[in-house]
């Protein structure tokens, strides 16, 4: 296990100067020691002041919008004020749960059931055909510095020796192994492996992914800190990027999406998508809809994807859809065994737990694996979308906002990249790329600086036009195969 551990990635040594670096740590530890509200006050002032240059920018393109008010102004805005409110949630609003008590609670938070001092945790992964990783994961489950946990690993019916690794495995680790003859889908073969699970936390990763042996005592940590949340997700980077210019992209780009994105909604509880490869989740939160998340029907066929945001949305809308929900399985042992109340649970992140996934290296299966993602937006947006609203306006404005920008995706890179061309507007075209690569720098910064000396965060922009230029145009198919494909990844 310590060989697979040593070959984490992690940040360079020396990243920046010793000066820089003094700064930092002592910046940090004074905010520690102050007050709440003030350091709240300071770090919301640092942030505005690290703003200033996109806010300048903003300030512009409004200045000049009764005066030029097309589509190209105002979209321009509207990306450039979306990526300051992000930017700015995430570094002045978001506490680590982990770390301390959160500044927003759930109404009525008092009443949550509390947790106890030390939760048992029920560790669960399905996997079919990943003979080449799910030892490394399995391992590094095992290697948890969590004394109280169970681990129940469901084989959906893999066919390439996977079954022979996990049993060796059981014997030496003392894990427990389910074998499946037929494949049943993943979220099938999880609800199999909870149907086992007693703890009082469920916790899930995928089969390509490696846990800092830490992680699970953060995510605990946090729930037990906070009985008002109901779902956790970790932080992942990936566990290969030096492999490719491909997998360096979307180690830098998953960076953002976690310590921006999720941190971003998580400062009001609702983190919409608890991302596969660190999950956790209150028993008492995602129980009684386990049969209904593995059942998931949409266009009137049975419905394979979205396992993570679909989970997610559960626990996020239970107060407006659980009873619904419960009432179509109430026969189900799931439910039929302990009814627990519907809840407005709050759903979080805490960067401080850390986890590795293998990324795609090659083209092809990272085609397929945004297709997959394109797939579980378009199913979630038809059932979180019906709820969002009422988790309040900031809550909704990212959901909607974020849902408005991939749909109009499409038919904004076919104006741009397309239509402008061929009607002699190449300057549309210019100006469209290039403010995608200064969205792209603007993320590429804020990792450069939480990861000092890393630079990596040149390939960030590179992400922008990967997402404009070629996934933007995976919408339309994603939505014309909706029934097509099965859970399993395509090796890399």
């Amino acid at each position: 296990m310590s060989a697979v551990l040593d070959t984490l990635p992690t940040a360079p040594a020396a990243a920046g100067s010793p000066l820089r670096r003094r700064l930092r740590a002592r910046l940090g530890g004074a905010l520690e020691t102050m007050d709440p509200r003030e350091r709240a006050a300071l770090v919301r002032l640092l942030g505005l002041i690290a703003l200033v240059p996109v806010l300048l920018l903003i300030a512009r393109r409004s200045a000049r919008l009764p005066y030029e008010p097309s589509l190209i102004t105002c979209y321009g805005l509207a990306v450039l004020t979306g990526t300051a409110g992000l930017l700015y949630l995430a570094y002045t609003q978001y506490d680590d749960p982990a770390v301390r008590t959160l500044r927003r609670r759930a109404p009525g938070h008092e009443t949550f059931p509390a947790l106890p001092k030390r939760p048992k945790v029920s560790f669960l992964l399905a996997v079919k055909d990943e003979v080449g990783n799910v030892e490394a994961c399995v391992r590094s489950m095992a290697a948890s510095d969590y004394p109280d946990l169970q681990i129940v690993v469901v084989d959906d019916g893999s066919r390439d020796g996977t079954g022979e690794v996990l049993d060796g495995l059981a014997d030496e680790l003392g894990i427990t192994v389910i074998r499946l003859d037929r494949n049943i889908g993943k979220k099938a073969a999880l609800v199999r492996a909870c149907a086992l699970a007693d703890g009082d936390i469920l916790m899930f990763t995928d089969s390509d992914c490696v846990l800092a042996p830490d992680a699970i005592r953060h995510c605990v940590r946090a729930m037990v800190r906070h009985p008002d949340l109901g779902a956790v997700s970790g932080h992942c980077r990936a566990l290969n990027p030096h492999q490719s210019p491909l997998t360096r992209i979307q180690d830098v780009w998953y960076e953002g999406q976690f310590r921006i994105a999720k941190a971003a909604e998580a400062a009001y509880g609702a983190v919409t998508c608890v991302s596969g490869p660190l999950a956790a989740f209150r028993r008492e939160a995602v129980y009684n809809y386990l049969p209904a998340w593995a059942e998931d029907r949409f266009a009137g066929a049975p419905f394979r994807f979205a396992t993570d945001r679909q989970l997610t949305g559960y626990v996020l809308g239970q107060a407006w859809r659980g009873r619904a929900l419960k009432q179509r399985h109430a026969d189900s042992p799931f439910i039929a065994g302990q009814d627990h109340p519907e809840r407005r649970w709050l759903v979080g992140y805490t960067k401080s737990a850390r986890v590795w996934t293998n990324v795609p290296a090659h083209w092809r299966p990272f085609i397929h694996q945004q297709v997959r993602w394109k797939k579980s937006f378009i199913r979630n947006l038809f059932f979180t979308g019906g709820f969002m609203w009422r988790r309040g306006p900031v809550p909704a404005l990212l959901y909607y906002g974020h849902a408005l920008w991939v749909l109009a995706a499409p038919a904004l890179v076919f104006l741009h990249l397309v239509w402008a061309p061929l009607h002699w507007a190449a300057g549309l075209t210019a100006l469209y790329v290039a403010g995608m690569l200064l969205k792209g720098s603007i993320w590429g910064l804020a990792f450069r600086f939480d990861n000092p000396g890393d630079r990596r965060w040149r390939y960030r922009p590179l992400m922008s036009l990967l997402s404009c230029c070629v996934l933007a145009w995976l919408l339309p198919y994603a939505a014309l195969t909706l029934r097509r494909g099965i859970w399993t990844r395509t090796p890399a």
